[in-house]
């Protein structure tokens, strides 16, 4: 029987575990609450989680599906922001609460390594919540033991491979935990692994690449990629022989707490720390149409990314300020308006909403659905499909449009609007009195056209002559003449901007690029001929290395 005094200090130790826990899972809810919101937002717009028996079994048709049944599930929440946050703190909570059951009371402190190394980990925007999730079940099931010898390794022969179809590669967590409570009863285990994901691989899953079916499907959001997430299970597993081996003996607590401390830091400025965020942040806000924000953190930081710089002029445009200051803004270039096609889910957000919201409604949905089929894991995006449903309806395409509303009427966020929206089909007069739908319906393209890209600026004047009131074509019309060099065009669409554009006086950007036109850029301080000046040098740099290239 124990010593009281040695029961009292483990009772002590276990209710400084409990108090730790709540305060890492209030630093969780703080940072992606707070600090990080538009993260969740992100996360929530790459999967539509659907309440139907089909989706649930195509889950569960492969390895790991359990684990990304769950994950959508939960995921669906971050919709609401403060929502997300807290589900993430309590999963943090969970999963440090799990390492310490497989800790002495006196090593509490170690279960916070793997629970600071997996908040580093989710620094990348790419990690799937499966990841802890996969992680958390392993640490669960690996508990679950029969006393009798043989039938122990009978239930592992069953369970092994169930453990890998419903959580994935994270199933070799389940085994170097099984191997700890038993090394002598389940050394053989590894290579029982090994042949169940080597079998499937030649028979059911012959269409992926071997290293995601050994280490990396369901986690991250691209299958063709292993990070170094492994790290964060091999703590875990670090973290238990440390404890068994009585090694925190050796290393007395507050060398643990300094560790702790450390990594920590370490997590915070170097996990985050990625321009990334800065975008996701714009797309953010695009996505809620908070403009001035966007234009508010535009004068203190920059992005130098066409991305970057589409956001922003979206911004300017629906304040009407892109013709005043356009300008005192990064400039990518001739895609600085709107990007050219991006073969990724990201990249042409911005460009995709500045189509919708000019009227060329085509292009927003072509956009929407590239985008949308980009998504490297295969999934739907609510957001995007909930686009792309707007664009039919905006065209008249009812049938494909109700496909699509369809889809969101089994998901719980995008419901409503759903069921709300599907109310408009067929109604033209509705559609023609919607305050978005029905003026967008007026600046559309009424007659088919050849998208070329190099021809930007033609398809946004066409635009713009089908309806002289859709100001924001114009606008953009000439930002995209002024971007390619073009003056004598500019020069003629000033007549425009004088006659539609809506101005008391003629902006202060087209009056900033007509001095410049006409000094020949020779003017000091100017935000076009400035513009103009880093342009040309570019277009000499990438000269100079491609005579170098063929020269070599």
């Amino acid at each position: 029987m124990k010593p009281e005094y040695i029961n009292r200090y483990l009772q002590t130790a276990a209710k400084k575990n409990w108090i730790l826990s709540v305060f890492l899972g209030a630093l969780i809810f703080l940072f992606w609450g707070g600090y990080l919101p538009h993260a969740l937002s992100y996360a929530e717009q790459y999967q539509l989680f659907l309440w139907t028996p089909d989706y649930l079994l195509g889950c569960l048709g492969h390895p790991g599906g359990a684990a990304e049944w769950l994950e959508t599930c939960l995921v669906q929440f971050y919709y609401l922001l403060w929502l997300g946050a807290m589900i993430l703190a309590l999963l943090f909570i969970g999963y440090q609460r799990m390492v310490a059951s497989w800790l002495k009371a006196e090593s509490f402190l170690l279960s916070l390594i793997p629970a600071i190394l997996l908040f580093w980990a989710m620094g990348d925007l790419d990690v799937l919540l499966s990841f802890p999730i996969a992680i958390m079940a392993s640490l669960a099931m690996a508990k679950i033991g029969v006393a009798n010898r043989w039938l122990d390794i009978c239930k592992e022969m069953v369970l092994t491979p169930l453990v890998y179809w419903l959580i994935g590669p994270m199933a070799w967590l389940y085994v170097a935990l099984r191997i700890v409570v038993d090394y002598k009863r389940f050394i053989w285990l590894p290579l029982w692994l090994l042949a169940i994901q080597l079998v499937l691989w030649h028979t059911l899953l012959e269409q992926l690449p071997l290293h995601s079916v050994m280490c990396s499907m369901g986690y991250y959001r691209s299958p063709s990629v292993v990070p170094l997430l492994w790290i964060v299970p091999l703590s875990v597993l670090l973290c238990v022989l440390a404890d068994r081996l009585y090694i925190n003996k050796v290393l007395k607590w507050p060398v643990q707490a300094i560790a702790v401390v450390v990594l920590g830091w370490l997590a915070v400025t170097r996990g985050y720390a990625d321009e990334r965020y800065e975008l996701v942040w714009q797309d953010y806000q695009v996505r809620n149409e908070h403009w001035d924000d966007i234009i508010k953190r535009a004068e203190q930081k920059t992005v130098e990314t066409a991305f970057w710089s589409n956001s922003v002029n979206l911004a300017l445009a629906e304040r009407r300020q892109l013709a005043d200051r356009m300008f005192d803004f990064y400039q990518s270039g001739i895609d600085a308006l709107l990007m050219n096609m991006v073969r990724d889910p990201f990249s042409n957000i911005p460009a995709a909403e500045a189509f919708y919201r000019l009227g060329m409604v085509n292009s927003a949905q072509r956009y929407m659905f590239d985008m949308q089929e980009s998504i490297n894991n295969g999934r739907k995006s609510g957001r995007f499909t909930q686009r792309i449903a707007e664009c039919y309806i905006i065209n008249g395409k009812y049938d494909l449009a109700r496909k699509h509303l369809a889809l969101l009427k089994n998901s719980l966020f995008y419901k409503n609007w759903a069921e709300e929206a599907e109310q408009y089909l067929g109604d033209e007069a509705g559609i023609n009195a919607h305050p978005v739908w029905g003026k967008l319906r007026q600046y559309r393209q009424k007659q088919d056209f050849l998208f070329y890209y190099p021809e930007m600026a033609s398809m946004l004047g066409s635009l713009f002559n089908g309806n002289r009131s859709n100001t924001m074509a114009l606008d953009y019309f000439v930002a995209q003449v002024l971007l390619n060099g073009d003056a004598p065009t500019f020069q003629q669409a000033l007549p425009w901007v004088e006659q539609c554009g809506g101005y008391m006086q003629m902006p202060r950007g087209y009056q900033d690029a007509l001095n410049c036109i006409q000094r020949q850029g020779n003017v000091p301080g100017s935000p076009y001929a400035a513009f103009i000046s880093r342009m040309l040098a570019k277009a000499q740099q990438q000269q100079n290395n491609q005579v170098y290239e063929t020269a070599h």
